[in-house]
């Protein structure tokens, strides 16, 4: 009788844990609109996986063009970029928790924070930043970022 109870329980943990991995392979989500397709870029807008949201390097750049107005239309329109991005996916501004900022002028540092804390008025995520001698279409700036999708 003893060997049966701990066979039972064995097999009961061994299916319980063939259940829990089945449940956390999940597939990944590659994110790309139509009007992203019609770019024809190599990489996605955004992949998500389990939980989080990672959305590719957004430059200042509305209908495949810069924005003119220099660092500040470039980051506002990047960071607008992310947040249809986001919207879109089920997250939103205040659920990013990590921001990789790159500028093609470091100089240009304090102009570009004037505009990044807008869209973070309450939570700041983590962040890196880094100068750069060449960003895509000569902008000024590129962010990219993950979030955790709503729950």
């Amino acid at each position: 009788m003893k060997y049966i109870a701990l066979l039972t329980i064995t097999i009961f943990s061994l299916s319980s844990s063939i259940a829990q991995e089945n449940n956390s392979k999940e597939e990944a989500k590659y994110i790309k609109s139509e009007e992203f397709l019609a770019l024809n870029l190599p990489f996605s807008q955004a992949v998500i996986y389990d939980d989080i949201i990672y959305v590719s390097g957004q430059i200042g750049n509305k209908n495949s063009q810069l924005v003119e107005g220099g660092i500040l239309a470039e980051s506002q329109q990047a960071l607008l970029n992310i947040k249809n991005i986001l919207e879109q996916n089920g997250s939103c501004m205040d659920k990013v928790i990590k921001c990789t900022c790159m500028l093609a002028d470091m100089n240009e540092w304090p102009s570009f924070n004037s505009e990044y804390i807008k869209f973070f008025p309450n939570n700041k995520p983590a962040r890196s930043a880094f100068g750069t001698n060449g960003l895509a279409l000569g902008a000024k700036v590129e962010i990219e970022c993950m979030a955790y999708i709503k729950k």
